[in-house]
């Protein structure tokens, strides 16, 4: 493991790009920044996902059903860096649109939190090798969109 520590930019960057890549639904740019033995767990789903080409297996079937992201704010972030990574966390604000039909289809917006830990790799770049989403409390959800109750 690396003795070095990122900077706090560096991990800024490296989320920012996956957070722009999954408000675009741009599926080859944003797994290219999760490394392949990366895991995964999502509050909607029923077990952890172990290794990125199980996430690609899920991500693959809502695209089926018509899923797409409209649109991704980051907002409340906090960095943590260490020797060798670092973790981010953030609100996330996601709009989503789904349905083959347009004439039918489903618009949902929703707020989480979400944790990503970076690898620092041997050429200084960061890879993520987990992702953690969770629900939040209305209050939080209201307080990251800034809309008022």
């Amino acid at each position: 493991m690396s003795t070095v520590a990122p900077t706090e930019s560096d991990v800024l960057a490296a989320a920012a790009k996956i957070v722009e890549a999954f408000g675009t639904t741009n599926t080859e740019e944003y797994f290219s920044h999760f490394a392949p033995d990366a895991s995964f767990i999502f509050h909607p789903e029923a077990s952890r996902l172990d290794d990125r080409a199980s996430y690609e297996k899920l991500w693959d079937s809502w695209l089926a059903d018509g899923w797409q992201v409209t649109g991704c704010q980051s907002t409340y972030q906090l960095v943590h860096v260490f020797a060798g990574g670092a973790v981010f966390s953030h609100s996330v604000a996601t709009q989503t649109r789904s349905g083959n039909d347009p004439e039918n289809y489903t618009i949902d917006s929703y707020v989480e939190r979400e944790t990503i830990v970076f690898r620092l790799e041997a050429d200084g770049s960061l890879i993520a090798i987990h992702e953690h989403l969770s629900t939040v409390p209305e209050q939080a959800a209201t307080e990251a969109t800034g809309e008022t109750a």
